[in-house]
């Protein structure tokens, strides 16, 4: 027997518990991960109207009883699909990438995090559901904030962030972190986003010309912030 301390409780080890406790919760996260997988598919194909239950709980193959046990509602499970897709797009972006070390390129680490950013937004789920929210702000104002939220206001926050120490180290010229992380943004993905909200998915660029565009982008954020770039001193 084995246990374990959190939070001051001690707790016993699976091989105590009744048979069969353990395979029922798996089980029970297995059908809510079925739900979701299913649900994302029926939302990003026929809208927040266009999706009823029965047509989930048909594709995730449980009873409409049970992704009701799971979620409450039809709402509730609209907006886990969308905070669960934007949180995990951030998480890649934004976790997956180390931080420069000192010795490192640094128009080459932000080439790489612009092009990051850019193939991940640039999915045709993610933007199929950045027009599903902007289609249903007036009857899910949240659902907005919480896109915008996950998506450029994280993109922005984490840059500012960097864009500090790196000015801390002589690396950039950055008066306002927040201001230069603005520009980087936007310099680097509102000419393929729009073009990709506007016009479809067959508007999303090649990896090719993201690769060209996040370089281009990448050269003007540092004509601007590069150091001695002639903004005050901080």
């Amino acid at each position: 027997m084995t246990t374990s301390t959190t939070g001051g409780r001690t707790t016993v080890a699976d091989t105590q518990n009744p048979p069969g406790a353990t395979g029922g919760r798996g089980r029970s996260a297995r059908k809510r991960r079925a739900i979701l997988d299913a649900a994302r598919e029926v939302f990003l194909r026929g809208g927040y109207l266009g999706t009823n239950m029965d047509e989930i709980a048909a594709l995730s193959e449980v009873s409409k009883q049970t992704v009701y046990k799971h979620f409450g509602s039809k709402e509730a499970l609209f907006v886990e699909i969308v905070t669960s897709m934007t949180s995990g797009a951030g998480d890649t972006v934004h976790d997956q990438l180390p931080q420069p070390a000192r010795g490192d390129d640094l128009a080459q680490y932000l080439r790489e995090y612009a092009y990051r950013q850019l193939t991940v937004v640039l999915t045709p789920d993610l933007m199929r559901l950045r027009r599903l929210v902007i289609g249903e702000v007036p009857r899910f104002p949240e659902l907005a904030r919480v896109l915008h939220e996950g998506g450029p206001a994280r993109a922005m926050r984490s840059m500012a962030a960097l864009f500090e120490r790196l000015a801390d180290e002589g690396r950039l010229t950055v008066d306002d972190p927040r201001t230069a992380a603005s520009h980087f943004n936007w310099l680097v993905m509102a000419e393929p986003v729009n073009r990709a909200m506007l016009l479809g998915d067959e508007a999303i660029p090649s990896p090719q010309e993201l690769r060209r565009h996040a370089a281009d982008g990448v050269r003007v954020f540092l004509a601007a912030y590069g150091p001695g770039a002639g903004h005050a001193p901080r």
